[in-house]
């Protein structure tokens, strides 16, 4: 007769016999006993189970997302440092009051994104429109409450006693996951502009109405951008999308004219030689300034001369002057480069995705903070006219900063596991189940 073959070790074996083994008079307290280890034993397996999931090797698009996202954050929290010393000292906060704030931020934006990543994509699926309509009424605070904040002629931020923040920017993230969802929905219609274009500029551009209204064009531009981008890569056609992008430039130029600051800003981009030095043609020229100081190796960390109230904003929309200032050419590169693989870690997680929703909503993200970085360095350049906007991951800024990790979270969602092919899900769903070899005896 054949032996069985031989059974895995269980916690008795491997910790030693169980109370019930070594006796008792009472074979019920043995059998008891003996379950009860059985019972344990199976717990311990879960929680075995359960931490090897936890700790299981990612996907190396993963890894290249985040390591690119901490690198970017923690050459932030240095600029950041270096660049809002002097105001700080100046408004009575101490030399490191800016940067204390922005570690802050940081240290809630961090450990909020390695925790959303662990998020399936179905929760942001069930939560997309409430989260779309929780943003919406955080705008409207800002524009028919006492709780709306104005700074620079923008009314975007809403103030609670000593706490500040600005709902555009979890408006940005809401819209893009609404974005995905409705558009894996609807992307098979067979007429694209009366059930998909229609609906999206009903919500999409009551989203940017709200921001528009207090303001920022340079936020609305960037969130119209997000919002051709997610139809772009969900497949939409492109003379489908001609109308609305031509309709949109119309409207920002007129919004833009629309405002005297903005126009003055826009006149002074366009002259030639500036003669408002001291007011339109201030803050650009500075900057000017300060990149050209810089060289190709910079003054060195800390040795900016436009941070001491030379360069309005050095901290946050003109930070990337400070960078070239004091890092130099080389800095500015290393820093455009990682913005480059910031790019390229999207497009290959993008590209992973099989479905609709996680390569509308990766899109979508990639438009909003590559988009964003680009404006922002173009201004400080003098490519493009000055439009507020801040350097992503780098710029101070706690909503800023907290709501592009919380982006990338999801991204991060996305890359978690490499994406099965459609041949491969297709053998997987027909494939026959194999029958357990039973014992002989």
């Amino acid at each position: 007769m054949t032996s069985p073959p031989r059974s895995a070790p269980t916690a008795s074996r491997l910790f030693g016999r169980s109370r019930g083994a070594g006796a008792g008079p009472s074979g019920d307290d043995t059998a008891a006993t003996g379950a009860g280890a059985g019972t344990a034993t199976g717990t311990g397996s879960s929680a075995r189970i359960s931490l090897g999931r936890l700790f299981r090797a990612e996907t190396a698009n993963y890894f290249l997302l985040l390591g690119t996202t901490l690198f970017l954050v923690a050459l932030g929290l240095v600029m950041v440092l270096s660049s809002s010393s002097v105001d700080s000292y100046l408004d009575d906060d101490g030399f490191f009051g800016g940067f204390w704030r922005q570690a802050l931020y940081a240290g809630i934006g961090v450990p909020l994104m390695l925790v959303i990543s662990r998020f399936p994509p179905t929760f942001w699926k069930r939560w997309a429109l409430p989260l779309l309509a929780f943003g919406a009424i955080l705008q409207l605070l800002v524009l028919v409450t006492p709780l709306g904040y104005e700074i620079g002629g923008n009314k975007n931020w809403l103030r609670i006693g000593a706490f500040t923040a600005q709902p555009s920017e979890a408006l940005k993230v809401a819209l893009i996951v609404w974005l995905g969802v409705f558009l894996a929905r609807r992307i098979g219609a067979p007429n694209q502009t009366k059930q998909i274009l229609m609906p999206i500029a009903i919500v999409g551009g009551g989203s940017i109405a709200l921001v528009l209204a207090g303001g920022d064009l340079g936020t609305v531009i960037i969130m119209a951008g997000i919002v051709v981008g997610a139809l772009f890569f969900a497949g939409v056609r492109l003379r489908i999308l001609a109308l609305p992008i031509v309709l949109g430039a119309i409207a920002a130029a007129v919004v833009a004219i629309s405002s005297p600051n903005r126009l003055q800003r826009i006149e002074a981009f366009f002259s030639e030689d500036c003669t408002d030095y001291a007011n339109s043609c201030w803050q650009i020229q500075h900057g000017y300034y300060a990149m050209a100081n810089g060289g190709i190796f910079g003054v060195g960390l800390g040795n900016s001369k436009a941070k001491w109230s030379w360069l309005p904003a050095a901290d946050n929309d003109f930070i990337f002057a400070i960078i070239g200032e004091e890092l130099g050419l080389l800095g500015a590169i290393v820093v455009l480069a990682l913005f480059i693989l910031l790019a390229v870690s999207f497009v290959r997680i993008m590209h992973a995705q099989t479905e609709v929703f996680p390569r509308v909503v990766t899109g979508g993200i990639l438009v909003w903070i590559i988009g964003q970085a680009c404006v922002n360095i173009g201004v400080v350049l003098g490519v493009i006219p000055v439009l507020g906007v801040p350097l992503p991951l780098i710029s101070s800024g706690g909503t800023a900063l907290i709501t592009s990790l919380v982006a990338i979270g999801i991204v991060l969602s996305f890359a978690r596991q490499p994406a099965r092919l459609p041949g491969e899900v297709a053998d997987a769903a027909t494939a026959r189940p194999r029958r357990k070899r039973q014992p002989t005896r």
